[in-house]
């Protein structure tokens, strides 16, 4: 049987924009992958009646309702009452939960119990309870004329221990389908001209699907089959990402791959290579971002911000006739900071970005979203000229970064650095 679902996230804060609904996403996955249609993402503040209109529409729709949020001790956390209301299910006391509750505080809180904490205890009437080992709010489950509903607590590391442990091997007994995705990764074209490119083929796809989602620069392309087992859901997704990828060519970078520098540190460390920066206008993204991978000190040995002119002059060693006679936005000086950084540092690639970020054009009247990306190799030093236009200074750094890994994960892969037809290329 194929069910559907409904997430309900609790919350007034939410609402504000106070925090953001990571819940729903992470509970969208879990249930994705155990065979679950989620159809419905609801928000609603700390407000009974309102949260009972969201119950009567979410339960017209959907067999599966789960809540998270207003689980907890105090006046506004109204979720439980609500529902019980909604569904006329009473609240029982459980008292082996006001135990867990005093030891909890006693042990990790070191206090004693607060009484208006025992309201937590309260659960509907012959459900499932679902224990909190991390936090005081236990959640529950319970069914009521064909529909489930699963109550979860806000707070994230709570809800999505409580999810993986409890609500999962809830769902997973109501399930008899899996849904399993992969991730084409790609980058160098466009959302348009990549529907463009597979219009045909994805208007033709039933089971697996075809999605496209966009990034800077970059185009996730999503598979998903159901099928009754993940061996199932496997073989028909195989042959369909393996003729997406080869008819792609080389703008796809990896399936279920995380980023384009998780795929240049993998490359690296294959290599046993590493790498260093020298940066302008991206002031130590593409350093941020080979940093942000646990491991990232066995391939990346340091960089350079240089964003004066004189500091790409004393530390990088730019030659200051190629300052003068083409500026420090320039193809020579990308290179010449991609080489002075090899030497610096001692690695075996460097790579290098010096552009213009804006909002104005530079002293030299280079326009803003011109951007030179350099790599200095042993084999020799290379440059890829880009041309992002009048854009918003973060997302021409944002961008910036992004070409920067891809011009490395290309030579590490023997391809082009400038292949036609790439975005964001300068004619």
């Amino acid at each position: 049987m194929s069910h559907t679902a409904e997430i309900i996230a609790v919350g007034t804060e939410l609402l504000l924009g106070n925090i953001v609904n990571t819940n729903a996403r992470d509970i969208s996955q879990a249930l994705s992958a155990v065979g679950v249609n989620v159809f419905w993402h609801t928000v609603v503040g700390d407000n009974p009646q309102r949260l009972k209109e969201a119950l009567t529409i979410a339960r017209s729709r959907a067999d599966i309702l789960i809540t998270t949020g207003g689980l907890g001790p105090t006046y506004d956390d109204l979720t439980k009452q609500t529902i019980c209301e909604a569904f006329q299910k009473p609240l029982v006391l459980h008292e082996e939960i006001v135990e867990q509750l005093r030891v909890y505080f006693e042990k990790n809180v070191h206090m004693t119990m607060p009484e208006n904490n025992i309201q937590q205890a309260r659960l509907p009437e012959g459900c499932t309870v679902f224990d909190n080992p991390v936090g005081t709010a236990p959640g529950c489950a319970f069914e009521s004329g064909g529909v489930h509903v699963l109550m979860l607590p806000g707070p994230p590391f709570e809800m999505l221990t409580m999810l993986r442990r409890c609500a999962v091997p809830y769902l997973r007994r109501l399930s008899s389908e899996v849904i399993l995705s992969h991730d084409i990764m790609t980058f160098g074209l466009g959302e348009s001209p990549m529907e463009q490119l597979l219009r045909g083929k994805m208007a033709g796809m039933e089971n697996p699907t075809l999605a496209t989602y966009a990034k800077p620069s970059e185009v996730r392309l999503r598979a998903t089959a159901k099928a009754p087992t993940q061996a199932a859901a496997e073989a028909l997704l195989s042959p369909v990402v393996a003729e997406i990828s080869a008819f792609l060519g080389d703008v796809v970078y990896g399936v279920d791959v995380g980023s384009l520098e998780e795929v240049c540190f993998r490359l690296l460390k294959e290599r046993e290579w590493t790498m260093a920066t020298a940066e302008s206008c991206t002031g130590g993204r593409i350093a941020q971002r080979i940093t942000a991978l646990p491991g990232a000190s066995q391939v990346y040995r340091g960089g350079v911000v240089s964003y004066w002119t004189a500091v790409k002059a004393q530390v990088l060693g730019v030659p200051q006739t190629i300052l003068d006679d083409s500026g420090a936005v320039s193809e020579a000086a990308a290179r010449a900071m991609a080489e002075g950084a090899r030497q610096v540092t001692g690695a075996e690639i460097a790579v290098s970005c010096t552009g213009v970020a804006g909002p104005d054009a530079d002293e030299r009247g280079v326009p803003v979203g011109i951007v030179y990306i350099g790599l200095a190799t042993p084999e020799g030093t290379f440059c890829r000229a880009c041309d992002f236009g009048k854009r918003r200074r973060d997302r021409i750094q944002d961008l910036s970064s992004n070409h920067a890994f891809d011009v490395l994960r290309r030579y590490l892969t023997g391809l082009p650095i400038a292949p036609k037809g790439l975005m964001g290329l300068r004619p």
